[in-house]
């Protein structure tokens, strides 16, 4: 990015943490009313809410500018909104994947059960910090759709971007059951880990988040057309490179412990890839240690000799290659505001890094 372009970005992020943490402030309050006990559950949404790339709502404010829609602190607050859904999806995705950390911290299911467990309370802490994010994970669901409706939107417009808002988050949620199935079954493939990928990330992150955006300004259908090209291309492309971090990926940068996806059975385009391309004794290999809870640091590393010799990780890297060319063909072809579209390549561009 340009130093100029940064600086935009960095202002955007500012003003849709604004918007979140008036929100959460209001919300500590109604919290406190009912239960001071409420405290911590609170805490966890909130800390969880301070960190993340911003990516949907990059999207979603873009989706708007490239329609021709005026900086506004309206589509700023619906971003947030994105933001508080994401939020919801995170805390239920590490309940369900068991994973220990998110961002670099301990992940909230986890954090609750230290709490149980330093207070001393009854009962099982692992049981209490699952349910505590359960609970949170609903909470931020309940928000996004208060933050969306309360934006201060007309109702025309928020009738447009009800249809995307609504199909958005139950995609999601097929997504995510699918993901759970994927990983249950005795075997996979690369079209199925990408037919996962659709719907569990690439509509939610970049599609969904343009649409809506798009849609709230009063995007031809033209427009929208080009947008689904090309947040279908990029969305997907951006979750292949996540799959690739989450094996190869720096855990300082990625918040992660290195290997974690192998860890939690991940049937992702990467697995798929290596069992396509393995010969008998490499699939035995990926088949006894994925999933594996307790993988070594040198079990990974032999998971990860397997994926490269398979030629599995040059075949994802020209996955991730070729879909982003297809996002940025679109986005030429698009009736898109230059000024959108400028931003939209950059964007484009930062999420299928191959840093985190």
């Amino acid at each position: 990015m340009t130093s100029a372009s940064f600086s935009d970005a960095e202002r955007l992020r500012e003003r849709v943490q604004h918007v979140l943490d008036e929100f959460l402030a209001r919300q500590d309050k109604a919290l406190a009313a009912v239960s001071p006990d409420l405290g911590s559950l609170m805490a966890t949404v909130t800390e969880l809410l301070r960190g993340g790339k911003r990516l949907r709502s990059a999207f979603c404010y873009w989706g708007w500018r490239g329609a021709g829609g005026v900086d506004d602190e309206r589509i700023v607050r619906v971003a947030g909104a994105l933001e508080m859904f994401q939020a919801a999806a995170l805390l239920h995705d590490d309940v369900m994947d068991g994973s220990d950390t998110r961002r670099g911290r301990p992940a909230a299911h986890r954090q609750l059960a230290d709490l149980h467990r330093a207070q001393g309370w009854e009962g099982s802490p692992e049981a209490f910090g699952v349910a505590g994010a359960i609970l949170a994970g609903d909470l931020c669901l309940s928000w996004s759709d208060e933050m969306f409706t309360g934006a201060g939107l007309a109702d025309d417009q928020v009738a447009r971007g009800r249809r995307v808002f609504d199909r958005m988050r139950t995609e999601l949620m097929a997504g995510q059951y699918l993901d759970m199935f994927e990983q249950v079954q005795t075997s996979t493939t690369v079209a199925r880990a990408r037919h996962v990928i659709r719907y569990k990330s690439a509509q939610y992150t970049v599609e969904q988040p343009l649409l809506l955006g798009g849609s709230l300004a009063g995007a031809s259908p033209q427009l929208l057309a080009g947008y689904s090209a090309f947040g279908l291309a990029l969305g997907e492309a951006f979750q292949l490179r996540d799959d690739v971090l989450g094996v190869f990926g720096d855990p300082t940068q990625t918040g992660k412990p290195a290997g974690d996806d192998l860890r939690e059975g991940k049937r992702t385009a990467l697995v798929a890839a290596a069992l396509d391309g393995a010969d008998a004794r490499a699939r035995e290999t990926v088949r006894r240690l994925l999933g594996r809870p307790e993988l070594s640091e040198s079990e990974v590393s032999e998971l990860r000799v397997v994926i490269v010799d398979t030629g599995a990780l040059d075949q994802v890297e020209g996955l991730i290659a070729m879909r982003l060319t297809e996002a940025l063909a679109a986005l030429d072809t698009a009736p898109v505001t230059p000024v959108a579209a400028d931003a939209l390549r950059e964007l484009a561009v930062a999420a299928t890094a191959r840093a985190a």
